[in-house]
């Protein structure tokens, strides 16, 4: 299992007892405070675990670095809350001290979790985008994703309540946590179900790593020669109808390494991968719809026969190539 994802279910474990040592035990007051030990620690384990998941970058001690303002966080709440006696506790309470330091010890909390949330939305975009340089298809990444928007619509409801506590009902923000941390409980529970019944989800490709054009020794020359290659080899040997296709491979039907075959796509034809193979797929498809299988194929089935991967990636190809919807260019040729 991911060592990311121990460390959220053991944050969840001591949110947890936290709250029902406060409910079912005959604890002080202040043991409560246990539950706020593991609000500054969710968003970097949620950061590092995306981060481990997409990059299969394992624990490693430096991570150890995100956690230190959980650390000051979690000193902060002991010092101040956990050991104080309950007389002091109590006078807190009645000058609205407690009220004071609870709104900006939850307003570090927050803005610890969101700006790691902001983070984990640039590791995810970083890495589809280094994917797609690679690989002539969209990667499925829905998991991850809709994994960032549970986590996502969880703190914005946080962010609401906190804002609201400053009205009128000071409270609510923490009579609102149990609630928002139920959610959060049941998000990583399903992380932990799908780890252990579909572990594949969190199984991906890291991107090759591109290396600078200026290691390239081909001249212009080359480079003409190479253009002339790669359209004969997309002409008569169509590598493009291969849905799943890389730049690895094509680079290697040309004896080049892939490197090479982005700098001659980018100087010498100005697309990159993606957009040069599904150029292709674009006009293949529309021969086929031209030919007698219009009959007996969808608009889908002849996309497929094309090399495309999926409707959506189909339909956004052919727009950008073709200037329309695939629909209103056949109606109107």
């Amino acid at each position: 299992m991911n060592t990311y994802l121990v460390i959220l279910i053991s944050l969840l474990m001591v949110g947890l007892i936290g709250k029902i040592g406060e409910l079912s035990f005959d604890w002080k007051r202040q043991w409560k405070g246990l539950s706020e030990f593991a609000i500054p620690f969710f968003g970097p384990t949620v950061y590092l675990f995306i981060q481990s998941t997409l990059s299969k970058k394992r624990f490693r001690a430096e991570d150890l670095f995100h956690y230190i303002p959980g650390v000051f966080y979690c000193l902060v709440v002991t010092l101040y809350y956990i050991t104080a006696s309950t007389e002091l506790i109590e006078a807190r309470i009645a000058s609205g001290e407690l009220i004071r330091v609870v709104r900006i010890l939850v307003g570090l909390g927050l803005t610890i979790n969101i700006s790691y949330f902001v983070l984990s939305i640039l590791r995810f975009r970083s890495f589809k985008e280094a994917l797609q340089r690679e690989r002539s298809y969209i990667l499925n990444v829905h998991f991850v994703r809709n994994l960032l928007v549970a986590i996502g619509a969880c703190l914005a409801v946080w962010l609401v309540v906190y804002i609201i506590s400053f009205g009128h009902n000071a409270y609510v923000e923490i009579n609102s946590r149990p609630f928002i941390w139920l959610a959060v409980a049941f998000i990583i529970m399903f992380l932990a179900y799908y780890q252990m019944v579909s572990p594949a989800v969190f199984r991906f490709v890291e991107a090759e790593q591109e290396v600078k054009y200026a290691n390239s020794k081909f001249s212009h020359a080359d480079l003409d020669r190479l253009k002339t290659q790669l359209e004969t080899i997309m002409r008569e040997k169509e590598p493009f109808l291969n849905p799943k296709l890389l730049k690895s491979e094509l680079a290697e039907m040309m004896q080049i390494n892939a490197p090479e075959l982005s700098r001659l796509l980018n100087e010498r034809i100005g697309m990159s991968f993606f957009e040069y193979v599904n150029y292709h797929r674009i006009h293949k498809f529309i021969a086929l719809a031209k030919s007698p299988l219009i009959e007996k194929k969808t608009l889908l089935g002849l996309a497929q026969e094309a090399g495309f991967h999926s409707k959506s990636s189909f339909n956004k190809s052919f727009k950008i190539v073709m200037g329309c919807p695939p629909s209103e260019y056949l109606g109107n040729s």
